[in-house]
């Protein structure tokens, strides 16, 4: 039996492997070490002889099952994408997304799409408590076991899993399921983008080596200590803790941590006032006994008051210190009006002393590694409740945490994307569209949520909700609802071409549209020859083509904001044109069973467009035709 031959290239079936995709970089690095197509390791190390440690011992961080999630991550992804318009608001318009399922495969179906493109990842995930882990990974299936655990497919038996203390694998059952999360999170962030990882002292040890791993130990950006506004573990034999941590890395060694606005006990320091706003002073000379003209002599130089006298940095008792700045920058600040002469009382007798001008408008300060000033978790509890209804849902992050760190990555006018892949009940989200609507921003946001299922005598489970990613739709929706509230006959004043972003994308996990080969029991040709028929068409029985056209869309590369529109001026056949504007590129798609000639012509296609449709809508002699005009690809 013959098996027939596509008409063009076939479409990828599979989300782009990370590995693969590695691995052709590397050979185009160093194609010396490679023999048939397999890296030769005695070459590459000939090769890198100089940076190589030969010694027996070195320093490593490792533990049982790390293997396995490295192996994981090579696993590439046979699910798609699919959209829950019903579940989603403004959903032709918005460039936010929430996205429900395993974010492991999330991550592996979208990493070419959004590769370099986020500037902010905040996560909250299992701080590893010793209760039940709903992140059971598995190389050899990883979608079947969330298609199970979802309710998609039936199979006996609880996929939830309990790793107690007393588990000789404690630890490496939580560091099995961050790493290959994190592996994947770093290559969506951008060069000048950051991470934050909430944690307690459960993981916080190991957290910050298994980041030291992926991310580089020079990437380091501090470890913030948050008051969580409520005291645990009082009655264990160890101190109660009344704090927890966000581990903060960067993506590359150039990046600078942002500063945060002034808050209200700041700006009471901003108590004089001129025609440019509220201001503070500080006199030019430093006024540390410590500064002293020898240590920086440059910045001892004379400097002219509104009578024309020379004045010195000279201190209390005459001791020569120093001024804040030198003389050319001093300049500068006589220039912009930022240098004021104050008549002060000195060693008895009346002096001119220069002052430097703060202005409050637009000033920002490094932020501290210890914040005690935000809300607590209590208020967070309340802040989930008074938008719902119930108190539906446990230990929630407060939307003053996630906004300060908004505040120190995100730009307000760069479309910014902030990513939190164990979503929760969405603070996130909120926080996101809360300081778009105060501040003018037009930050996006891209969350994700395994649908783990609320306890069935739950508070949430009797108000109607079944699973957290019901909670966490929800809660975006209630948000952007009393936001529109708030804003009807009021002009908005957000940046942006289109204005404030009130709404959502939702995007389910699903099993792919195309058929998987299934295999048939013992050698029996009649058996096979009817599982080839099935292949004739491989797409799977019930299709629906805005589905397809979301698989192909991604498993090229486009993001989840591509424009999929229907191209209205050929009537013969169904064609659509799927553009991502981030990224400049586009292609033209059609899923009819026949495509006329007629249609494809009016698409006046060339050497630069990609046109997909199935194989078995194209005559031999149109493919021939297609296949010289375009990049021809099949399904």
């Amino acid at each position: 039996m013959t098996t027939k031959q596509p008409k063009g290239k076939l479409v990828s079936k599979t989300a782009p492997n990370l590995f693969t995709e590695r691995i052709e970089e590397f050979k185009v690095l160093f194609p010396e070490v490679f023999t048939e197509g397999k890296i030769d390791f005695d070459k590459l190390k000939q090769a890198l002889e100089e940076e190589t440690d030969g010694k027996p011992e070195r320093y490593s961080f490792t533990w049982a099952g790390k293997r396995d999630a490295i192996r994981l991550l090579q696993v590439p992804s046979r699910a798609t994408l699919e959209p829950a318009k019903d579940e989603s608001v403004n959903f032709d318009s918005t460039h936010n997304v929430f996205i429900e399922g395993d974010n492991l495969e999330i991550f592996k179906i979208l990493w070419k799409s959004y590769f370099g493109q986020i500037k902010l990842i905040y996560i909250d995930p299992p701080y590893n408590t010793g209760a039940d882990i709903i992140y059971q990974d598995n190389y050899s299936d990883p979608l079947g076991t969330y298609l199970t655990f979802s309710g998609q497919k039936d199979l006996d038996g609880n996929l939830l899993i309990s790793n107690p203390e007393t588990s000789g694998r404690y630890h490496s059952t939580w560091l099995s399921m961050m790493y290959p999360r994190l592996f994947f999170a770093r290559q969506l962030l951008r060069d000048d983008g950051a991470i934050f990882v909430s944690i307690d002292d459960t993981e916080l040890a190991n957290l910050r080596l298994m980041m030291n791993e992926i991310f580089g130990e020079e990437n380091f950006l501090g470890c913030v200590v948050r008051a969580t506004g409520t005291t645990t573990g009082q009655d264990s034999r160890r101190f109660g803790s009344s704090f927890d941590y966000l581990v903060v890395y960067s993506k590359s060694t150039g990046y600078e941590v942002g500063g945060v606005p002034l808050s209200e006990e700041d700006a009471t320091r901003f108590s004089e006032e001129d025609e440019k706003g509220r201001y503070s002073s500080l006199q030019l000379r430093k006024t540390g006994r410590a500064d002293r003209r020898e240590d920086r002599p440059a910045m001892y130089y004379p400097t002219e008051a509104p009578d024309g006298t020379k004045v010195f940095p000279i201190g209390p008792g005459g001791y020569e210190s120093r001024w804040r700045c030198g003389p050319q920058t001093y300049k500068r600040l006589m220039m912009e009006g930022l240098i004021e002469w104050k008549r002060v009382k000195k060693d008895g007798k009346e002096q001119w002393v220069p002052y430097v001008k703060y202005y409050f408008e637009g000033r920002e300060k490094r932020p501290s590694p210890l914040w005690i000033d935000l809300d607590g978790n209590k208020k967070a509890t309340i802040e989930v409740k008074e938008l719902l209804g119930e108190r539906i849902f446990d230990n929630p992050k407060p939307i003053a945490l996630i906004k300060r760190i908004l505040q120190i990555v995100t730009e307000t006018d760069t479309n910014d994307i902030t990513l939190d892949f164990f979503a929760g009940s969405c603070t996130t989200a909120h926080s996101v569209l809360e300081l778009n609507r105060e501040d003018g921003g037009n930050r996006q946001f891209i969350m994700m949520q395994l649908p783990e299922p609320t306890p069935e005598d739950s508070t949430a489970r009797k108000a109607g909700y079944n699973s957290i990613a019901e909670i966490g739709k929800e809660r975006i929706r209630r948000v952007i609802a009393e936001m529109n509230k708030h804003a009807e006959g009021k002009m908005n004043f957000n940046s942006g071409e289109s204005g404030e972003d009130l709404g959502f994308k939702v995007f389910k996990l699903a099993e792919s549209n195309y058929r998987s080969w299934t295999g048939v029991e013992d050698k029996d040709p009649e058996a096979y020859a009817k599982q080839m028929e099935l292949y004739l068409d491989p797409l799977v029985e019930g299709w629906q083509e805005e589905n397809v056209i979301y698989e192909v869309a991604l498993k090229e590369g486009y993001s989840l904001g591509c424009l999929i529109e229907k191209v209205d001026k050929i009537t013969e056949n169904n064609i659509w044109g799927v553009t991502d504007k981030d990224k400049g590129q586009s292609f033209y798609i059609c899923l009819d069973d026949d495509i006329k000639e007629d249609a494809v012509k009016t698409l006046e296609l060339n050497a630069d467009y990609l046109f997909i449709c199935r194989d078995k809508a194209l005559t031999d002699e149109l493919a021939a035709n297609l296949a010289l005009q375009c990049n021809l690809k099949v399904i």
